[in-house]
């Protein structure tokens, strides 16, 4: 029985509100709209509430 890792597609900053989104084709995040404040140390919405693993 393997476990499966299933990572996030998008994600906010609690601090500037920046959303970004997972692009497979460059295999990295992508802003969704506004950058919001780009000198901001994002503080990422993903916390104990998501669980990335399944069985």
């Amino acid at each position: 029985m393997g476990v499966t890792i299933t990572p996030p597609k998008e994600r906010a900053c609690e601090l500037c509100g920046r959303e970004e989104r997972w692009d497979d084709e460059v295999e990295g995040w992508r802003i969704a709209d506004d950058p919001g404040n780009v000198y901001c140390i994002h503080e990422w919405d993903i916390n104990g509430s998501f669980v990335p693993l399944r069985e």
